[in-house]
């Protein structure tokens, strides 16, 4: 596949690769991850300030700099690279791309401090029982006269503890089951009624289950209703899909580069790991894993924009691909470092944490096989 940068988006790469080089070792990473914030102080306003980034895929009549599906690849594959615990996905290739969306006016002030990088964002959409499925949602928003008053419990929200508001999908209309009647609400977290669990998850970063009571909120929280709503949060997730990917590629190319680089130095019977034929073998068939994978993460990003049906196969088809992948390359990493690669002490176990994540956030395999083989029966 020929898929080649333009000057501007390699520039992006480089000055990204280069901060995250200097400014985001493997220590202040772990450090993060185990302190009561679970954040690297000053980091995500850096990207926003030094760097300019958190804008890269908006367009520019929201106030981006006009790039797209492409840019959000390359920031994550960096940000897969250094293992970064920042909420890009959950605050800007969500949050923001459906605010990006709306005409309100809470939407675009909430979108100016999002880029500004002064806000966290946090998606929540899945709840107990529902899987993967958009129809199962439960949680309810009436509408009263004060304005719409939400019910409901979400579950495994990424980002919550760090976000200061939510995107909740919630249902006004049809019944659990029904694919229509699923409008999105932003709410403050701190609003009445909310009620937050927050937990460390198993790849070092933060989720929440959430209790929502009766929570009053205004008339313009409702960004988007229904018909709208349901196209836009199909093309959300598979957006999301397609990011986690290009996440994973950045962590696989770094395993790689990390067991190639411990083969050569390790000395076993005289002589490095490296001069074993059998392993060789092994780390080639990772990168192998990692550039079929990283093709079909391409051909997702570029069909992000195409109809529903090709963009959703293509999503579907890379998530497949990556944690196929994944699996092999994190498993192979981790067995040719030998006890060492799942201490605390080494990234590499902590490298394949994130992996083991990626591959159960926004569908499993096995729901993504499903998915492509119902589109493609289609």
């Amino acid at each position: 596949m020929d898929f080649t940068f333009s000057d501007e988006q390699q520039m992006l790469r480089d000055s990204l690769r280069r901060f995250l080089d200097h400014q985001y070792p493997f220590d202040l990473r772990a450090a993060a991850s185990s302190s009561a914030d679970g954040l690297p102080s000053g980091i995500w306003k850096a990207l926003a300030d030094e760097l300019g980034i958190l804008g890269a895929g908006i367009t520019e009549n929201r106030g981006g700099l006009g790039g797209g599906p492409v840019e959000h690849m390359i920031i994550m594959q960096e940000l897969g690279r250094a293992l970064a615990l920042e909420p890009y996905i959950e605050t800007i290739v969500i949050g923001a791309e459906i605010l990006s969306r709306c005409e309100c006016d809470t939407a675009m002030r909430t979108l100016k401090a999002v880029l500004s990088g002064d806000e966290l964002l946090a998606f929540a959409w899945s709840e107990p029982g529902t899987g993967f499925d958009l129809a199962n949602i439960a949680t309810e928003a009436i509408r009263d006269k004060e304005g719409w008053r939400l019910s409901g419990r979400k579950e495994i929200v990424t980002a919550a503890p760090w976000a200061s508001q939510l995107i909740v999908a919630a249902r006004t209309g049809g019944v659990v089951g029904d694919q229509e009647g699923i409008s999105l609400f932003l709410v403050d977290k701190t609003q009445a009624g909310i009620c937050l669990e927050n937990y460390a998850t198993i790849d070092g970063r933060r989720a929440s289950d959430i209790v929502l009571e009766d929570v009053c909120v205004p008339f313009d929280a409702l960004l988007m209703s229904e018909a709208q709503a349901q196209l836009l949060l199909e093309e959300i997730i598979d957006r999301g899909v397609t990011a986690l990917c290009a996440e994973a590629i950045g962590i696989m190319s770094k395993l790689h580069e990390a067991t190639i680089a411990y083969t050569k130095e390790r000395i076993q019977f005289g002589i490095p790991l490296a001069s074993f034929q059998v392993l060789q073998h092994r780390m080639a068939d990772m990168l192998i894993e990692i550039e079929l994978a990283t093709s079909s993460v391409y051909l997702a990003t570029i069909r992000l924009n195409a109809c529903p049906e090709m963009r959703a196969r293509a999503a579907s088809a890379a998530k497949v691909m990556i944690s196929s992948a994944a699996r092999f390359v994190g498993q192979s990493a981790v067995q040719l470092h030998g006890a060492m690669g799942m201490t605390d002490d080494l990234a590499v176990g902590h490298y394949f944490k994130r992996l083991g994540a990626i591959a159960a956030d926004f569908g499993d395999e096995d729901h993504h096989r499903a998915r492509y083989a119902s589109l493609t029966r289609q």
